[in-house]
């Protein structure tokens, strides 16, 4: 009960903003014809993950609306590389069915006009258990999160923590 109540108030609150976020930039003067993104996403609670990332595709579809053109990196670190991996074994059993539909919903995002890439973090892996063989085909191994996401900063990518 307490992750349901979590995830629809976390997914009003992101849908709020990101309903913001098109208003914003479709009616200003001189809006921008690009944006980019860099996601860096981190929370292993799969419900809230899988709201984040629903909320980031609503954001990448209001924008492409609103005729500006995405260019999203969505970087995986901490916690979320449990829902990177083909392997199921690391995640609870209880956790199985929403890690499932986080992966499809990344095979989904990997295919989506304006992401530019979906990166995995290799430095938070060993100390989980979890092996850069199982990471999933569509999600691309950086040898250090921090250093890709600030590579993205220096190219104009803006830095967001869902």
């Amino acid at each position: 009960m307490k992750h349901v109540l979590f995830s629809t108030l976390a997914a009003a609150a992101l849908a709020g903003c990101a309903a913001m976020s098109q208003e914003s930039a479709s009616t200003q003067a001189g809006a921008p014809k690009e944006m980019k993104v860099a996601f860096d996403i981190t929370d292993g609670n799969p419900q809230a993950l899988i709201t984040k990332l629903t909320v980031i595709d609503l954001t990448r579809k209001q924008l492409i609306e609103s005729g500006v053109t995405p260019k999203m990196v969505l970087a995986f670190r901490g916690d979320a590389s449990y829902f990177t991996q083909t392997n199921l074994g690391a995640i609870k059993e209880a956790d199985r069915a929403d890690a499932l539909q986080i992966a499809a919903k990344l095979r989904e995002l990997s295919k989506a006009n304006g992401v530019e890439t979906l990166e995995q973090c290799n430095v938070p892996l060993a100390s989980r258990k979890l092996k850069p063989a199982d990471l999933m085909q569509e999600v691309k191994l950086v040898p250090n999160g921090w250093i890709s996401l600030v590579h993205y900063q220096e190219k104009g990518y803006s830095y967001i923590v869902p």
